[in-house]
């Protein structure tokens, strides 16, 4: 096997097609193209499925792909070590999180050590956050939940319980708290499924028995919280991450305390990256400081 068969067919997969992957790679299309035929010529194997204009992995695609990935990004590691020998930290951090409100600090902190590093922020649910990480497409995640799992590298940020909001001129903004049970009969605006908040609603209301359903159902905190603001339902968020707003009140859930993990985590074979180190080393500072 040669490097450049290896390099046309992860390019492939990863642009999906042969000419999105020749301009990456600053080739032709049929020289990209020779090169899978001839890596799947050598070892006698199909590794991509030509569907018209569409190409896709097949099982045996999918396997050497995770193993392409790993090979690549081990490369590139390599390269970063060595630029990084001879000058200060540097490149881009891509960091995908649920709320970026759960980074405020620790960004401050990382900034203030590694000013040339650029950072990237992308969001998503806990959902896209976990595949985002496998597929390579962000160093660093956050979400809501506490990791035991040997998957990821993780650490714990902070955690919060889950509470309600409504618009100021909703009926229930007189109240201070509300039950559960009150809570799941309102008209209710939840984000998609794949949301940790949404889960962690679902699997209460399942152990009382009580169906949970969505009035208006929307993508993202912010969508959820400018439907809430216009009086259409009420909103659930984690306490942490309920930012004051004029038009809005926060009401307690009373007898249920739903618990809401926020967890820094990234890939395990990525974690001696420099500049992911370096930020998991800056979020350990800034916890330190806040127990002091």
């Amino acid at each position: 096997m040669r490097y450049v068969q290896l390099r046309a067919f992860h390019y492939v997969c990863l642009h999906g097609g042969f000419s999105k992957a020749a301009v990456a790679l600053h080739l032709t299309q049929p020289a990209v193209s020779d090169q899978v035929r001839k890596l799947e010529e050598a070892y006698d194997i199909l590794l991509l499925s030509r569907q018209g204009k569409q190409v896709v992995p097949t099982v045996a695609g999918e396997a050497l792909l995770e193993i392409s990935h790993r090979f690549f990004d081990a490369e590139a590691q390599a390269v970063e070590y060595l630029a990084e020998r001879r000058k200060v930290a540097s490149g881009t951090l891509r960091i995908i999180v649920d709320s970026a409100i759960h980074l405020s600090d620790v960004l401050g902190v990382f900034r203030a050590k590694y000013p040339t590093i650029k950072i990237k922020i992308q969001t998503g649910n806990s959902e896209s956050v976990i595949t985002r990480l496998k597929d390579y497409q962000a160093d660093i995640g956050v979400l809501g939940i506490e990791l035991s799992s040997d998957e990821f590298v993780s650490i714990g940020l902070n955690n919060s319980p889950l509470i309600a909001f409504v618009n100021l001129t909703h009926p229930l903004a007189r109240n201070k708290s509300i039950t559960f049970s009150k809570l799941l009969k309102q008209s209710l605006v939840l984000r998609e499924p794949g949301s940790r908040t949404r889960e962690s609603l679902e699997l209460i209301a399942n152990e009382r028995g009580i169906t949970l359903s969505a009035a208006i159902e929307a993508q993202g905190r912010e969508a959820v919280r400018e439907i809430v603001a216009v009086g259409a339902g009420v909103g659930i968020v984690s306490r942490a991450e309920f930012l004051q707003d004029p038009r809005l009140v926060p009401l307690e859930i009373s007898d249920c305390e739903i618990i809401m993990q926020e967890t820094l985590i990234c890939l395990p074979e990525r974690a001696q990256s420099k500049n992911i180190a370096a930020f998991f080393e800056a979020t350990r500072e800034r916890l330190s400081m806040t127990k002091r």
